[in-house]
């Protein structure tokens, strides 16, 4: 007998569950959220891995790709499919690992609020001033998150190393979406993704930035149902 494999929803930094409110229901398959609250890289994929039994399919924006591409290299086995999202395979430049101790150390001194709202809000959409409502949805996100998450967040940031050479060995379906207007991740990370996985699909939102789910749920929904329901993913269900 066969049932529809989970779909294992990983959000990027100070984002939840909420981030993919109005995609979830779209994607024909069971959905499991996974909060990453780990300070590695490799603790935040054993989280993934413990968030459900056999395979799964992974979908992972942003920082919750970037730990996909180590659950792909831990058990591959176990990942029937995967999306990557407005994301870097590559390794950790200096400007980066300066900005992240940065962001830190203000958080540790009690300037959560202020880096949330002034260093990462600008971006995380098309423009630096996105509309209202997606900004509340974002801040609500990141204060459910909060500080000291955060701060774990920053330091699995700095674990990361380059994935690219260990994506040639992916033989899983996979589909790389970005925004075409995405402040963090420009179209070329996407593309050397794309490149590195055999046979993986690549689309661009136009205009969209960073937080796809939020920004534009409703074509996200449709390229990954689509995706989902041309490779009928399935499982062996055992009584």
């Amino acid at each position: 007998m066969t049932g529809t494999v989970p779909v294992v929803l990983v959000p990027g930094m100070l984002c939840d569950a909420g981030l993919w409110e109005d995609v979830r229901g779209a994607l024909g398959h069971p959905v499991v959220d996974v909060d990453l609250s780990a300070p590695s890289i490799g603790g935040m994929a054993r989280q993934v891995l413990a968030a459900t039994e056999g395979p799964f399919v992974l979908a992972g924006l942003s920082l919750g790709a970037i730990v996909g591409f180590e659950v792909l290299r831990l058990a591959p086995e176990r990942v029937a499919g995967f999306c990557a999202m407005s994301t870097n395979a590559g390794a950790p430049t200096a400007r980066q690992r300066e900005q992240w101790a940065a962001l830190d150390r203000f958080t540790a001194e009690g300037g959560f609020a202020e880096v949330v709202t002034e260093r990462i809000l600008p971006t995380m959409f098309a423009t630096t001033e996105p509309p209202a409502e997606r900004a509340r949805t974002f801040l609500a996100m990141a204060n459910r998150i909060g500080p000291e998450v955060f701060r774990a967040q920053l330091a699995a940031q700095a674990t990361r190393t380059d994935a690219h050479e260990a994506l040639a060995a992916v033989r899983a379906p996979a589909l790389v979406l970005g925004g075409g207007a995405d402040a963090l991740c420009p179209e070329s990370f996407h593309t050397a993704i794309a490149t590195a996985i055999p046979g993986a699909e690549r689309h661009t939102l136009p205009g969209a930035g960073h937080l796809l789910p939020l920004e534009r749920p409703a074509e996200l929904a449709a390229l990954l149902g689509d995706w989902l329901r041309r490779f009928s993913f399935r499982k062996e269900l055992h009584a």
